[in-house]
């Protein structure tokens, strides 16, 4: 099969799904905007399924659920399960502080899987999906068939960044089901001791976990931002995915360097452990909200970046 022919047959579902909608809203007698939007819709779901089907993302959500697997029999074999201590408690990095109450409570590897992946496992997945939105289709010669249908540049280039954003909640997800299942079989569950030192029902805990887990996900928007800029600069998709992970690897550098710290405040990944703020009583806000302002800062630039150079950018395969 050549290259054309299988363009021709990654177009079809982004055809089939966005076309099929337009024509019944048309049929319908729907007005052109709502037709825009269900192209736009049409679009975003031939993105996802295409994305979610690659082995690629099969074998990154499969490695980000392992990591809170290895957590768990890690600290299970430390402590011998007899609801010994793993490190001390308290204060200190949210990593250590959460690993420390695992044995007493299996709700807990959730929040110690995230701090553990959030650094390195989930931004560097993230990077992958998003360095190769773009960069990815060119390579492969089926972008310009994806340009052929009336979705436009613009609705293609949200798509894709609205895909990379499903991915990030999907594999902050997958790691939180996946330490709530480990957690729940090798340790009690229970009412949970907030870093306050107050204690909440099971419940509340389940809601918190959840709280976390959106926050987890909401702070690598400013990745896959990032992403699908550096993928419309290139027509490679291993480039582009390379290049997106040292990015990220470069900035974590760059934070935990003392001397740099006047610029700290300004690295998308700063206020990263801040979601461990909701596992206070009560709640603080104040990082929380100063990261998902950061986030949404990077977002709009580096979206609005994406846009400029994918507009105007020439695609000749």
């Amino acid at each position: 099969m050549s290259r054309a022919e299988a363009g021709r047959e990654a177009v079809g579902p982004a055809e089939t799904g966005a076309a099929g909608a337009a024509k019944t809203a048309g049929a319908a007698g729907v007005s052109g905007a709502a037709v825009g939007v269900l192209w736009t819709l049409g679009l975003f779901r031939s993105e996802l399924l295409v994305t979610l089907r690659r082995w690629r993302t099969i074998a990154l959500l499969g490695v980000l659920a392992a990591v809170p697997v290895l957590i768990g029999i890690a600290v299970r074999i430390e402590t011998g399960g007899d609801g010994g201590s793993a490190g001390g408690g308290g204060g200190g990095e949210a990593g250590p502080a959460f690993i420390s109450q695992v044995t007493n409570n299996g709700l807990f590897l959730v929040f110690a899987a995230l701090a553990a992946t959030l650094p390195v496992f989930l931004p560097m997945a993230v990077g992958v999906v998003a360095g190769d939105a773009v960069a990815g289709e060119s390579a492969a010669g089926t972008l310009r068939y994806l340009l052929v249908a009336p979705a436009g540049r613009t609705r293609l280039l949200l798509a894709k960044f609205t895909t990379a954003l499903v991915f990030c909640l999907l594999a902050t997800l997958v790691v939180a089901a996946s330490a709530l299942v480990v957690g729940a079989v090798l340790f009690p569950l229970g009412d949970v001791t907030t870093i306050s030192g107050t204690r909440i029902s099971f419940g509340e805990g389940l809601v918190r976990a959840g709280a976390v887990a959106l926050v987890v996900a909401l702070s690598l928007a400013g990745v896959a931002a990032l992403g699908i800029f550096v993928s419309t600069l290139t027509g490679s998709g291993i480039a582009a995915m390379a290049t997106t992970v040292g990015l990220v690897i470069t900035v974590q550098i760059l934070g935990s360097i003392p001397q740099l710290d006047a610029i700290h405040p300004y690295l998308f990944p700063n206020y990263w452990l801040s979601f461990s703020d909701l596992l206070r009583d009560p709640v603080h806000w104040t990082e929380i909200r100063k990261n998902l302002g950061l986030q949404a800062l990077y977002a709009a630039v580096f979206g609005s970046a994406a846009w400029a150079r994918f507009t105007t950018k020439d695609i000749s395969a």
